[in-house]
């Protein structure tokens, strides 16, 4: 069995202070993917950033407290990968992979285009850029698995109240367009609806009202994987019992031999 965790930490440091760091051992993950760290390297020397029995990787946005994204792997890499080859997202931190031979992980931030049109004309630019790089993976041997927040809910199941925000970023049909390609034509797969859910299953809920008491929230952090790892998805998890973000972590455990 192979444990793969991901988190929108929404400030590592924030995380840290809400117990995410003691609740870690108690998972036996072998992979911890990491987004939204908000962090300087050198502003997490704290032995808590840096959990033991894990190599650590961090990529930093060059805006201090801006994005930003880690992985711990229990796993010694073959291969560190920072960035994806896009200058404008690459500087924001967004994207980190693992190469761990047969099976890379990634852990990506995709951008949210909710601040303001500008910041929606971005997302569609990365979109654009990360798709060309998502047909490149698909070339290579090994399996993937591109943890992270995706900033799309793709389907009207993947969100509570999806009929007010069809025309909020996040829900835009073009947003969910190119998720049906990324689910479709490029070929790969939704892990966690690969196994049957319970209804109103969500990821990040807002800090507004009582989201997350009520449970009004969206599914838009994923494990997206390459199809050798479509039928190996063996249990997943959305962690509820304490609150570390306003994200939820989301865990799966794969068929997958547990040196990678």
């Amino acid at each position: 069995m192979f444990r793969v965790i991901s988190l929108n930490a929404n400030g590592i440091r924030a995380a840290a202070r809400k117990g995410f760091f003691e609740w870690l051992p108690s998972q036996s993950a072998d992979v911890v993917c990491i987004q939204e760290t908000k962090a300087q390297i050198q502003q997490l020397t704290d032995e808590s950033f840096h959990p033991a029995g894990y190599h650590c990787f961090y990529e930093d946005a060059t805006r201090p407290g801006y994005s930003g994204t880690a992985i711990y792997t229990k796993h010694e890499p073959k291969k560190v990968v920072r960035g994806y080859g896009d200058a404008e997202f690459d500087d924001e931190g967004r994207y980190l992979e693992v190469q761990l031979g047969g099976l890379n992980v990634v852990s990506l931030y995709l951008p949210s285009g909710s601040s303001s049109e500008q910041r929606q004309e971005a997302k569609y630019r990365c979109m654009d850029s990360f798709a060309a790089h998502l047909a490149k993976l698909r070339r290579r041997r090994a399996e993937y698995i591109i943890c992270g927040d995706w900033n799309i809910a793709h389907k009207e199941a993947d969100l509570r109240n999806w009929k007010q925000n069809r025309k909020n970023s996040g829900f835009l049909p073009e947003e969910r367009a190119w998720m049906d390609d990324v689910f479709g034509p490029w070929g790969y797969v939704d892990a966690f609806r690969t196994l049957e859910q319970e209804p109103h299953s969500y990821t990040w809920w807002s800090n507004r009202g009582r989201a997350w008491d009520n449970n009004v929230g969206w599914r838009i952090d994923y494990h997206v994987v390459t199809p050798g790892l479509a039928g190996r998805v063996l249990r997943t998890e959305i962690y509820r019992a304490e609150r570390f973000s306003d994200h939820a972590p989301l865990i799966m455990d794969y068929d997958w031999p547990a040196s990678g």
